[in-house]
């Protein structure tokens, strides 16, 4: 576990001429230089690419120059710019090592190997313990450097059997079985016994463990903060009950319970996190929002930070930020060709406003981040006001709301229209203040994108008209609602045929879903911690404001009129898209369901 307050520099190395740098950079794949106890290596991987047909001489050059700016490895430059994917790289390294190739989603890594390999060792030499085979220890290896085989069975006492596998199989198997949290029982014994002993004395003191930086408490937050982060998490719950304080992770839309920790420990947890976001620790009464920042596995993150008293005590829930993750493109959001193509026309608009509507995680902030990349370029001031500055572009001018200084949406809103913009985006617009100054910002020749809280796009208009703003603003104002959704999709690992249950087909029957023989989800695996779901995918529905719909928001037309003029018009509604996924084997029924059945 590393979780530290600073950031990391990169090195950066140089070679002249393409031959000497094939022969500097792929040194460690000689054959004289082969892993000991392996075959020798045939060829270097760069030959062994071009010859087998994966990699042109043309992209291998092209890599080659690109390694002497960086100094990362071959394959990942390749893997990076789409030349190769990472499964024909582990053929590849298999042919030239001589090694077999393993599959980790598969294979269960064993609790009798894990230990025999220490977690610093195995993230710097990329590889994970597999099992024991008699006296023989089984290791997948990303990368079997020169030495690695004799290093490992010095290390372990053990004669050592490698695989190949795949470098993002093999740190996933880091991250899933070297657990930060697994040392998590033996903190709360200690605490147990300072908190007795605490208890037996007669002074009233701040409890040690928020204030020293090796104590429990602090040791535990740590510990939680990095396992959320290896796990994907985008949130973490810390809730108090009567008996036990329970931590939950949200990972992939749906919460999973964690740990379970002593209900004495809870207010040590809080108090530790509001140290560290810079919170009052001695208000236990009133909700209280903060942030902080840290660096956790060398990835820097920021963490949002919301407490609210219950009845049991003080709930806390962290919202991660990782701003190492890559802004998507709009074309790489999930949206269909049509849809894409239609939003992108509109959102070139010199005036007026974009919303996109959806409730709290839908990933409103993801399609806001990726309409700004697509729009911005070095003739157009773009500007934007969110709270907080999640991820940093460093061609836009990014305003982060204060509320103590009273630097609000609304007033920071008003400053950025003397700025001179082209663009403006608004984190949210939650307030009447807020939503009337970005309404008479499009009306007066500014292009405005903007987030709202709201179950689809014809509701988020409505939710315009209950706020206040009159129907005839809201009708010139507003080109277009995005409506959005995020859905797990199948695990790829664990796919299979599956039959759905009477209630799932008569949904997606009754829903118009495309008829099927044969349905699919994931039966669980390693790879997806046994739910059947790996990641997410977004649902879109476009609802652009036609003559015909604007007629009718000036005459407070009701959602229904409203909704079935745009599915006249094309529109194709959230329940629509959600059931085109199924169709596709993209996500199963029950996921549509659990999103979008209200819809």
């Amino acid at each position: 576990m590393t979780l530290a307050f600073k950031k990391k520099d990169k090195h950066h190395n140089k070679h002249e001429g393409t031959e000497r740098a094939v022969d500097v950079l792929e040194r460690e794949f000689d054959s004289s230089d082969s892993p000991a106890g392996t075959a020798p290596v045939k060829g270097r991987l760069g030959d062994l690419l071009v010859s087998s047909g994966r990699v042109t001489a043309d992209q291998l050059e092209r890599a080659l120059k690109a390694q002497r700016t960086t100094n990362e490895k071959l394959g990942q430059i390749l893997i990076a710019s789409g030349v190769i994917d990472e499964r024909s790289l582990t053929e590849v390294l298999s042919e030239m090592f001589g090694l077999p190739v393993t599959n980790l989603h598969r294979e269960d890594v064993t609790p009798e190997a894990l230990p025999l390999i220490p977690e610093e060792f195995a993230r710097a030499n990329i590889v994970v313990p597999v099992k024991l085979v008699g006296d023989e220890l089984l290791v997948a290896a990303a990368e079997p450097t020169p030495g690695l085989r004799d290093r490992l069975a010095s290390l372990t006492g053990h004669p050592i059997k490698m695989e190949i596998a795949a470098l993002s199989d093999v740190r996933w198997a880091i991250d899933s079985n070297y657990r930060a949290i697994s040392g998590v029982g033996e903190l709360v014994e200690v605490f147990k016994v300072v908190d007795e002993a605490r208890r037996r004395g007669s002074e009233v003191a701040q409890p040690v463990e928020v204030v020293a930086d090796d104590a429990p408490i602090v040791q535990v937050v740590d510990r939680i903060l990095t396992q959320a982060m290896r796990d994907r998490a985008s949130d973490v719950h810390i809730e108090p009950s009567d008996q036990v304080v329970r931590v939950r992770f949200r990972i992939d839309g749906a919460l999973n319970q964690i740990l379970e920790l002593p209900a004495t420990m809870g207010a040590g947890l809080i108090s530790r996190i509001k140290i560290m976001a810079e919170m009052n620790i001695v208000e236990r009464r009133r909700p209280q929002d903060g942030q902080l920042t840290v660096t956790i596995d060398g990835k820097e993150v920021d963490v949002r930070v919301s407490t609210v008293a219950t009845i049991m005590g003080e709930k806390c829930v962290l919202r991660i930020l990782d701003k190492t993750r890559s802004v998507l493109r709009l074309a790489d959001l999930g949206m269909p060709d049509d849809t894409h193509a239609a939003y992108a026309k509109l959102v070139r608009a010199p005036f007026g406003m974009v919303l996109c509507a959806g409730p709290t995680g839908s990933g409103k902030t993801t399609t806001l981040y990726a309409t700004v990349s697509e729009i911005g370029d070095s003739r157009m001031n773009v500007m934007t006001i969110e709270d907080p500055v999640e991820y940093v572009f460093p061609s836009i001018n990014q305003i982060q709301t204060n509320e103590t200084a009273g630097l609000t949406f609304a007033t920071g809103l008003k400053s950025i229209l003397r700025q001179d913009p082209d663009v403006i985006l608004v984190g949210e617009v939650r307030d009447v203040e807020t939503t009337r100054v970005a309404v008479q910002s499009a009306l007066t020749g500014h292009f405005v994108i903007s987030s709202m809280h709201a179950t689809d796009s014809v509701s988020a208009l409505h939710r315009l008209l209950d706020m206040g703003i009159e129907s005839f603003l809201v009708a010139s104002s507003v080109l277009a609602v995005v409506g959005q959704r995020l859905l797990r999709r199948i695990c790829s690992s664990c796919v299979t045929t599956y039959t759905p249950t009477d209630e799932e087909l008569i949904f997606y029957e009754e829903s118009g879903g495309v008829p099927k023989e044969v349905y699919y989800h994931g039966a669980g695996c390693n790879f997806c911690s046994h739910t059947g779901y790996q990641d997410r995918i977004g649902i879109y529905e476009l609802l652009i404001m036609t003559p015909e719909i604007r007629r009718l928001v000036v005459g407070w037309a009701t959602q229904e009129e409203l909704r079935a003029l745009a599915v006249k018009q094309g529109m194709r509604t959230l329940r629509q898209e959600a059931l085109n996924l199924v169709a596709q084997d993209i996500t199963t029924i029950a996921e549509v369901i659990r999103s979008v059945y209200t819809l």
